[in-house]
Parts: structure tokens; sequence; C-alpha cells
């Protein structure tokens, strides 16, 4: 009986591997990819200020299947980012892809506002809860690695703040990435430097007045967004960041309405 046992744990061991290497293997960018890109926008580990805090950031990518295919962070050491923000980061690739078509590209940035009582899309956060028992599985020592236990799974979830993208390549969408561990407007500025960086960044069109699916500070006095598709400030230059790497505007009269 005991053999028997060992021998269904080492199939279910071989299979889970089996499956993770096979996401793996049709991800939009490799691990070591990724992991380069993400380092390399993040202040924490050697990259520019995105005008937040600056911490160290979590991130994910899925296919458009909605599978999870990669997951890093920028830090030396898992806990080197918000232990928490590993599955927001996921959620938020789930979020992009699930909302985004070949034709249309829509950041978790762009559904703040719809998504707030009263909005178009109000409830929309609980549409497709997260599968919450995959969130803490396995080792955690090896969240963020290549063998991250989350590779391979469809965490769902749905994020209506910033950091969140689709990721485009010969002409249509191939899956999306998720950043979490700053604010929600520094982590977009993120996402935005690690999508450009991986070359997967041919946005064909979205509701910003530049077309693509920039974040749009439009947040009136009474929380309503002006184009429907807005983002609060988060109170530090994440905004004047954005401007520079053109990962969102604000519009002029915002810009007045904040002197």
């Amino acid at each position: 009986m005991i053999a028997v046992f060992r021998s269904v744990l080492a199939a279910i061991s071989v299979t889970v591997l089996s499956i993770s290497i096979a996401a793996a293997q049709n991800c939009p960018a490799s691990h070591d990819q990724f992991t380069k890109a993400l380092k390399e926008s993040v202040k924490a580990s050697g990259g520019p200020g995105n005008g937040g805090f600056d911490n160290n950031e979590w991130a994910a990518i899925v296919g458009r299947d909605g599978t999870i295919c990669a997951m890093t962070f920028s830090g030396s050491k898992p806990d080197d980012q918000w232990p928490g923000s590993r599955a927001i980061a996921a959620e938020k690739a789930n979020t992009a892809n699930a909302l985004s078509l070949a034709q249309m590209a829509i950041s978790t940035a762009n559904l703040y506002a719809g998504a707030l009582p009263g909005g178009p899309l109000f409830g929309l956060v609980a549409t497709n809860p997260p599968a919450a028992e995959l969130i803490t599985a396995g080792d955690p020592k090896t969240y963020g690695s290549a063998s991250d236990p989350l590779i391979g799974k469809r965490l769902g979830g749905v994020v209506v703040f910033g950091g969140g993208l689709a990721l485009y390549a010969n002409g249509t969408i191939i899956g999306a990435l998720g950043v979490s561990g700053d604010t929600s407007c520094a982590d977009h500025n993120v996402a935005w430097r690690v999508r450009h960086a991986l070359g997967l960044d041919k946005a064909p069109n979205g509701v910003t007045p530049e077309h693509n699916d920039g974040i749009i500070y439009d947040m009136l006095p009474d929380k309503t967004s002006a184009s429907g598709f807005g983002h609060p400030q988060c109170g530090g230059s994440e905004a004047q960041i954005a401007g520079q790497i053109h990962a969102g505007t604000v519009p002029q009269w915002a810009q007045v309405m904040g002197k």
C-alpha cells in the first residue's frame, strides 16, 4: 500500500512538473528575460525611479488562455517585496488579458473609474474570484522562481487599479503581465517599462487620447472620471514619470486643478 501511495505521489509530481514546463515553454517571455526586464525597470534593483515608494516589485505573466507562465521579483529574495503582491501581480495579469482583445488593449488602470459604485463596471471585481487555495500552495522559498507553484495554474482574479497590461506580438494579443509592490500608479509605470523592454508593447488601440492603454489621470472632485476610464493620482511623482515615458496622460485642465 505504501509503495502504491508513493507511486501515485510521484505520478502527480511528474504531471504538475510537466504542466509547469509546458506553460513556461509557451510563455511570451522566459523567466530570465522577464527578471532582467523587471530589475532594470525598478529603482530598488538598479533601474529608474517610478514616482512611488520605489519598492522592489513582484511580476507575473499569463498566456492568452489565462495560465500563469512566469513569476518573478526584483529583489534578491521573496520577502524583499510585499508578500501579498505576488498574488496581486498575477491577478492584474489575468485582468488585463481577460479584458483586452487583439484590436483593443485595456489596462487595469483603465478600469478604476468604471468599477466605482454607480459606475458601469461596478461589481466587476466579484465576477472572477481568484482560486484562493493556489495563492499559498507550495514551498514559499520557490515563490518568484522558475518553479513557482503558480506556474501552469489559472489563478483568476480581477484588479481594477494600475499595474496590468496586455502583451502584443505579430499583430495580436499573446497574454498579459502584472506588476505589484508599490503604489498602483508606480506599478503601472513599471509594467509599462517592462513591457517595452520585452518588445511586447505594440498595443493596437486603447481608450486614451493616444489610442493606447496608458493611465488617464482625469478624476474629478466628485470622484468621477471625465473620460470614464480614469485613475486617481497616488500622491508622488508617478503622473509626471508616466508622461515622460508615454505611459499616461494628465489633461490640461487636471494639471491646472492640481496646482
